[in-house]
């Protein structure tokens, strides 16, 4: 296994949601195991992954069937998606705003929970999606995605980000699927298993057959 494809150590966050590749993610930061985190990561210019939770929340707690103060458990997923610090901010204290941006995925191979709740991993890196061109019979979902960019852009006020990031590369399969899988609302264990597949086309098929069943006009 190649060192390059192999991170050491990658501090995580658990989450109830799915971050894709080329995705975004606010985050507001309070609790102390990720405060100290994000601001060392920030400060060096390194990612940390994002895994979404199968059990537990994303703020720590006690679990009240248990006696003596435990944590209640947590349980993720086991490939997740680097996320890179874009934007960060303390707006008081305590408290720390940051923008993300997904890139690659990653498979655990090994985890640790801190004495302080944070949690660890070894990871490898996974592959990118292959550029995949849309393919004449999904043409239609690209399309709605691009009326759908269209509409955000018309309706946002100046000072306001968009929720995609440009470049808003519509003939890719990948980009398409993945935006796709962001703005609809479908459970996280779907998410998180579109995420996933390592095939882009077959990705952004289920994708299409979702907005049909929808009823999304295609």
């Amino acid at each position: 296994m190649s060192e390059a494809l192999t991170l050491f150590s990658l501090p995580l966050f658990p989450l109830g949601t799915v971050l894709y590749p080329g995705g975004l993610l606010p985050l507001r930061i309070f609790e102390v195991r990720y405060l100290d985190m994000i601001g060392k990561c920030h400060k060096i210019g390194a990612p940390f992954g994002v895994v979404s939770l199968i059990q537990g929340s994303e703020v720590r707690k006690v679990d009240g069937k248990h006696s003596g103060g435990r944590f209640a458990q947590e349980e993720f997923n086991t490939v997740g998606t680097l996320a890179t610090i874009t934007e960060f901010s303390v707006p008081q204290p305590g408290l720390m705003m940051i923008r993300c941006e997904g890139a690659q995925r990653f498979e655990i191979s090994n985890r640790e929970r801190l004495k302080h709740g944070l949690w660890i991993a070894d990871v490898t890196r996974l592959d990118d999606d292959q550029t995949v061109r849309i393919p004449e019979d999904l043409q239609g979902t690209a399309n709605a995605l691009g009326k759908v960019i269209k509409s955000l852009q018309e309706r946002s006020a100046p000072n306001d980000q968009m929720p995609l990031v440009a470049p808003y590369r519509l003939d890719d399969c990948g980009w398409v699927a993945n935006r796709w899988c962001e703005l609809l609302p479908i459970p996280v264990e779907l998410k998180q298993r579109l995420m996933e597949l390592d095939n882009p086309l077959v990705r952004l098929e289920l994708v299409s057959d979702i907005l049909e069943r929808t009823g999304i006009t295609l």
